[in-house]
């Protein structure tokens, strides 16, 4: 399978670990990792997001743990051959039973969503038999630093469900990005960030193509330090 090349850093890619998506892109352009100095990345896959979060931020150092083998081996790879190596470590974890004294800036997830299928398809990494929302959530909480963000992108359909059990483990909305195909279309995805503590909610739009397979000027603006985009 060809390799992904970004413009800083390129990941390779395996049909045993979910592939480079748009997705995990808007979550690493997207995600708030100003004052971030220690991230947390809940199921790394390939390791993208840790490493569009790493050439955000120069300072920040980076844990990533995945349940998948060949999901942490891959990263591993794509970690040490980036020119932000040092900052980047990956190990073989299932988030349930991870247990660290740290306090995490950050906890970031790209997290599966479906509901338990007889689909293989990349099951780890797109159903919940693994990891499902409350576990995923309940243990980020306990995780976060007095000021920290927990971010994530799920499918509107779930939002509601998932805002919800954030309250009941005291994470609070904090940031709302509705992501939609094409301008006129319904919103698809939503980036979503909470804290510890309530805060004026801050509510945005984004849209990812202006037609049908032209990216939109947002799109190409917030991925420019990104993408290689071909003439």
């Amino acid at each position: 399978m060809k390799p992904f090349k970004f413009k800083q850093f390129e990941i390779q890619q395996s049909k045993n670990v979910f592939r480079v998506g748009t997705d995990g892109v808007l979550l690493g352009a997207l995600t708030n990792i100003t004052n971030a100095s220690k991230v947390l990345e809940v199921g790394t896959g390939t390791g993208l997001i840790s490493l569009m979060l790493a050439q955000r931020n120069p300072n920040a150092e980076f844990l990533g743990i995945d349940i998948n083998e060949d999901a942490v081996n891959l990263t591993q790879f794509n970690f040490e051959n980036s020119p932000f190596t040092s900052r980047l470590k990956n190990s073989l974890q299932d988030f349930k039973t991870f247990k660290t004294e740290e306090k995490f800036d950050l906890i970031v997830s790209n997290p599966p969503y479906f509901e338990a299928s007889d689909s293989e398809k990349d099951k780890i990494a797109r159903q919940t038999v693994e990891l499902n929302f409350s576990q995923l959530i309940s243990k980020s909480s306990t995780l976060l630093s007095e000021n920290g963000i927990f971010s994530v992108i799920i499918p509107v359909e779930v939002g509601g469900g998932f805002i919800e059990i954030c309250k009941e483990n005291q994470l609070f909305l904090i940031r709302k990005i509705d992501i939609k195909g094409i301008g006129n279309s319904k919103i698809k995805r939503l980036i979503l960030e909470f804290s510890l503590t309530e805060k004026v909610l801050e509510e945005s739009e984004f849209i990812i193509e202006k037609s049908p397979r032209q990216y939109s000027d947002q799109y190409l603006e917030l991925t420019k330090e990104f993408h290689v985009f071909g003439k």
